[in-house]
């Protein structure tokens, strides 16, 4: 006994005099925001397909037709990012933050937690919320979405009380330190809660409990404008600090612009002149044509699908729109940031509560507002957008607005970086071409999906199939048609 007591620091592996024991909350912040991008980035290169923001060049692409790739993590990044990227490390943060009373990190980290919750549970429907951080423990059981639900407004609160406090540490100077996107601005980040609230509420639109004017409040308490909106930077230097989406990463090459993506602004669904984001969004042919592709049919030279003409919008020549000063455009620039909510999806958010209300001049002006405003974060010049605002493709009154204008401008607005939140409105929806005018499931559905499309992501293989099976068994997440099984959000 003597002996091991004698023994004691030396056996103790888990301190190190030359390494610190206890991270600084400055020092994971900004990590932390790099993991919601890339969760977000790498998953939706499956997701963008399912909602036909583009599609594969080769034919019969499993995600094209609603299938997954079994025994892969393809499609499972985001489930990293949450439970290891983002996971334990909050708790971490928040440790420091309390101990030093600096309440603005930890609201902000709880912020993050909230949004993550939000967010995986939307893509992957059940997940492991009571027992994930429980120690010792090797099986994890699912809990329901309508719990975890419940778990991102409890944790909005208290990130919210966190950061109004205005005592202890708080300070701009310091969070500004690991704040690399509203650079230590906690109002921007109280703005940022409350649009996480506003979708979570919003996501409830099929239920009898669904509370229009919360959503509405939630969403005045939000961004108020682009100047709010949450962009993850990107250096663009090198692969390793360059947008997901950008040349230098060259994520996307294999990937088509859908023909329902070209017909939103090629002016075939809308009734008018192209929208002046087309040449910003979207790629001519080199014939100068606008093609999209139909999912699952391949098309690696692009030349079929949509072959329409496009008329030069209002005199102006296209090319006018598009920089070339730098390689890319639009959200595909190598230091292009990764927006996560924007000003223009909440006021299309607010657009549809409004409507849904019944009160039309709200939901009119939420609408126009939400068209402006993402058509000034993608660079449209104001003179194309005032005539675009002025011609029959945007509505003039509430009697003549419809869900349907509504959801179809949000799509635009949210196409590529916000797939993942538009695959929540479709399947709300149920992928309604009444809603989404035009949209078309394709023709043959994945082998597994018995006929319907997929309207969740299975949990991450590598960390639930290898090693929680049984706990999958009590949810029926082993059946090869799991993905097809609606979420709680989806139901009445």
């Amino acid at each position: 006994m003597v002996g091991i007591s004698g023994c004691k620091d030396y056996l103790d592996i888990n301190s190190d005099p030359s390494v610190p024991q206890q991270a600084q909350a400055s020092a994971l912040l900004a990590p932390l925001i790099q993991q919601m991008a890339r969760g977000e980035q790498f998953d939706i290169r499956y997701i963008g397909k399912y909602v036909q923001n583009y599609a594969q060049s080769t034919a019969n692409d499993v995600w094209d037709l609603h299938g997954y790739i079994a025994s892969s993590d393809a499609s499972g990044e985001k489930w990293r990012s949450h439970y290891f990227g983002i996971g334990g490390n909050v708790d971490l943060l928040v440790a420091d933050a309390n101990a030093n009373q600096r309440w603005d990190y930890s609201g902000a980290a709880k912020a993050i937690r909230a949004w993550s919750w939000q967010s995986t549970t939307d893509y992957h429907g059940e997940m492991i919320l009571k027992q994930i951080f429980e120690p010792n423990r090797y099986v994890f059981d699912f809990d329901s979405q309508e719990e975890v639900y419940a778990e991102v407004v409890r944790l909005s609160n208290e990130a919210l009380a966190d950061l109004n406090k205005t005592d202890g540490a708080v300070s701009t100077a310091s969070l500004r330190r690991g704040d690399n996107v509203y650079a230590g601005d906690r109002t921007k980040w109280i703005k940022f809660v409350y649009g996480n609230l506003a979708r979570n509420a919003n996501h409830l639109s099929n239920k009898a409990t669904y509370k229009p004017d919360q959503v509405i409040e939630y969403v005045d308490k939000a961004l108020a404008s682009n100047a709010d909106n949450f962009i993850i930077p990107f250096n663009g230097s090198s692969t390793a600090d360059a947008s997901f989406f950008g040349p230098l990463r060259n994520n996307m090459g294999g990937f088509r612009q859908t023909a329902f993506m070209v017909s939103l602004l090629d002016g075939s669904v809308f009734g008018d002149a192209p929208d002046p984001r087309l040449p910003i969004m979207l790629t001519a042919s080199p014939d100068g044509l606008y093609r999209g592709v139909v999912p699952g049919s391949g098309d690696p030279n692009n030349v079929n699908g949509n072959t329409r003409r496009v008329p030069t919008p209002w005199g102006v020549q296209l090319d006018a729109y598009v920089s070339t000063s730098t390689p890319g455009k639009y959200i595909y620039r190598n230091n292009a940031g990764f927006p996560v909510i924007t000003y223009s999806e909440l006021q299309f958010i607010k657009a549809e509560a409004a409507f849904k209300k019944g009160d039309r001049a709200t939901a009119l002006d939420a609408y126009r507002k939400g068209i402006i405003a993402h058509m000034d974060y993608a660079g449209v010049a104001a003179t194309a957008r005032d005539a675009y605002m002025a011609s029959r493709a945007v509505k003039k009154t509430g009697a003549d607005l419809t869900l349907s204008d509504i959801m179809l401008q949000k799509y635009v607005s949210l196409a590529v970086h916000g797939s993942l939140e538009t695959w929540v409105d479709m399947r709300r929806y149920r992928y309604s071409p009444d809603v989404y005018t035009g949209f078309k499931l394709p023709t043959t559905l994945s082998v597994d999906n018995n006929g319907k499309p997929a309207v969740r992501v299975r949990p991450r293989f590598n960390s639930e199939y290898v090693w929680n099976r049984a706990s999958l068994d009590k949810i029926g997440a082993n059946g090869n048609d799991y993905h097809t099984i609606e979420p709680w959000f989806m139901k009445p």
